[in-house]
């Protein structure tokens, strides 16, 4: 039997894919017509072209399918057309799953993410259980990922056997668009950073990543969630780690958050009333970083054997990707 799987395209479903293929899978790949397809043009396997907000076309690429994996999101922190964020995070979602339960799929793999976790209120690590408070869905791409994972968790309540991962930050090669974190490598190594804010991230190697999705179908307990992540980091501590791996000087200057903030609000005024293209700064971004994103894979680990690589190696994959290909 084959399984199918959305956003092959992108930086971690690239990943999922490979993953997939060398565990010998019958793959077959959901795909928009006019998509960038770089991360799938060496794979060797079943392309079906559709769209989450067409019905018929998942539908149609359903047929044949045993498992799903569901990786597919607009991830953008911001955009000129904000219903799309909600037209394909959500309700294409929605389309998804509620297709894969009527076809029959035995198994589903979908793709959230630690934005949908609450952090916890003293600093430590966050695990699965920590509630999430409202305050921190700060910008519509987590507002929409968080009502996608709602929808996930009602389709597992009608029937669905649907297993939620919750991705931290993946790092390494392919990152063609790039993610908001491979632009922050990219830009480093452009000399565009002359100054960092204090916070931090989960890191995790996106091959690791990839692994952690194929381990949650053949382990992990449907309706349950999974964090996909490894080492947590200081924003500085990336920037120094990036330094190492680079030569290039990492910034020893600390912004205060409220330079930051106005930076921010004033890129996305100039984006969203003069240029329309994305801002050099994204607000939604910054106010991400108010938080330390830090979060506990122990439950992975433990029920999964999620792999925990180095994440200075997958960084190092990723500068050498960025500089092989000129994004």
């Amino acid at each position: 039997m084959t399984t199918l799987l959305t956003g092959a395209t992108g930086f971690l479903g690239s990943a999922v894919a490979r993953e997939l293929l060398n565990d010998g899978r019958n793959l077959k790949l959901l795909v928009r017509k006019n998509t960038d397809t770089r991360n799938i043009d060496d794979l060797d396997c079943e392309v079906t072209y559709g769209d989450l907000r067409d019905r018929d076309s998942i539908k149609k690429a359903l047929v044949g399918c045993k498992t799903l994996y569901h990786t597919a999101a607009y991830y953008s922190l911001w955009t000129r057309d904000k219903n799309l964020i909600y037209d394909i995070n959500v309700q294409g979602t929605r389309n998804i799953l509620e297709s894969a339960l009527e076809a029959g799929i035995e198994k589903v793999v979908y793709t959230s993410t630690v934005g949908c976790i609450g952090l916890s209120d003293n600093g430590s690590p966050a695990n699965e259980d920590q509630p999430m408070n409202p305050a921190f869905l700060c910008n519509d791409y987590k507002l929409s990922k968080y009502q996608s994972e709602q929808v996930a968790l009602e389709l597992f309540g009608r029937g669905l056997p649907v297993v939620i991962v919750n991705p931290s930050t993946p790092v390494g090669p392919r990152d063609i668009k790039p993610t908001p974190t491979g632009k922050i490598i990219l830009d480093f190594m452009n000399h565009k950073i002359p100054a960092y804010i204090d916070t931090g991230l989960n890191l995790i190697d996106v091959v690791d990543c990839a692994r952690g999705h194929i381990l949650a179908e053949a382990k992990g307990q449907p309706g349950e969630r999974y964090i996909l992540g490894n080492k947590n980091m200081s924003l500085k501590e990336i920037l120094l780690t990036l330094e190492f791996l680079t030569g290039i000087k990492a910034p020893r200057i600390k912004m205060p958050y409220w330079v930051a903030y106005l930076a921010g609000s004033a890129c996305e005024w100039i984006s969203n009333s003069i240029t329309h293209q994305p801002p050099s700064v994204p607000l939604a971004g910054v106010k991400m970083a108010k938080y330390f994103m830090y979060f506990d894979s122990s439950k992975a680990v433990r029920e999964l054997g999620l792999p925990q690589n180095p994440v200075e190696n997958a960084l190092g994959k990723a500068v050498s990707w960025f500089r092989e290909n000129s994004i």
